[in-house]
């Protein structure tokens, strides 16, 4: 399968998308889809099942595994390729509602698929006028609501933008652990691994933000986690919606909500 082309069962499917359109958009979102000129083409979606390669370790060296960061970024970038690459096949401008999601795959922990899904829309009047500048449907992890709200701020998306960086923190000293017990005292060699492995991940957003030409990240989201390395090997993982500039304001004056509750 390559990350550029849908497979052939997919390509069947995303055939008779003229005949019948299919989203993951609730009622009101696809209300205020059509309010913002655009009509929802296809639910679309990427897979990666992926092999993770094994990585030495120094148990007393805080440091990036390469192997691991590298494994994790590929999969993701699969999966997204590939829900591009159908949302490009039904001729969409872009994909709004991007959600990126992985598990463990079978019974190896060295195995992991990572799912990209999304709702594929084209503009009812100006059809491509917000591709990417590449000429590539644009991805946004954003709902209807802020896609709206987004594009009266004279602002369109770019891009799904991510960074990733797996950080092994050094195993501290015995006779450092005896001197611990008991006292309230930082663990310094836990906090500079999560301040160098975040600042590495969101380096990397921004790298993938300058790459497709936008100004900047909307919606920022991160996560930390040892769901797979064990107890000394974290993986930072964050993400958002690149945007630029098209356009002037519209005259938005954001509302109030009040709950009947």
């Amino acid at each position: 399968m390559s990350e550029l082309t849908p497979d052939a069962v997919a390509s069947a499917r995303l055939g008779e998308a003229g005949k019948v359109w299919t989203s993951d958009l609730s009622v009101s979102e696809f209300a205020l889809l059509d309010s913002a000129g655009f009509r929802p083409l296809e639910f679309v979606m990427g897979s990666s099942v992926y092999h993770i390669g094994w990585q030495q370790q120094n148990l007393r060296q805080s440091v990036e595994l390469q192997v691991l960061s590298q494994a994790m970024y590929t999969a993701r970038f699969n999966a997204m390729g590939r829900m591009i690459a159908e949302a490009a096949q039904v001729g969409a401008d872009g994909v709004v509602g991007t959600r990126l999601t992985f598990r463990q795959h079978g019974v190896s922990a060295e195995h992991i698929e990572f799912i990209a899904v999304g709702t594929a829309v084209i503009s009812k009047d100006d059809p491509g006028a917000l591709r990417r500048p590449d000429g590539a449907p644009f991805t946004s992890h954003l709902n209807v609501q802020d896609f709206y709200t987004l594009l009266k701020t004279g602002h369109t998306p770019v891009e799904f933008v991510m960074g990733v960086c797996v950080w092994h923190v050094a195993a501290q000293g015995f006779m450092q652990t005896l001197r611990q017990m008991g006292q309230n005292v930082e663990m310094p060699q836990w906090t500079q691994g999560y301040y160098d492995a975040r600042e590495t991940a969101l380096s990397r957003m921004q790298a993938e933000a300058e790459r497709v030409q936008a100004t900047g990240i909307t919606g920022v989201d991160w996560s930390a986690s040892e769901w797979m390395w064990g107890t000394h090997t974290l993986e930072f993982f964050t993400s958002g919606t690149a945007v630029r500039r098209t356009g002037e304001p519209d005259g938005f004056d954001p509302g109030f909500v009040l709950p009947l509750r």
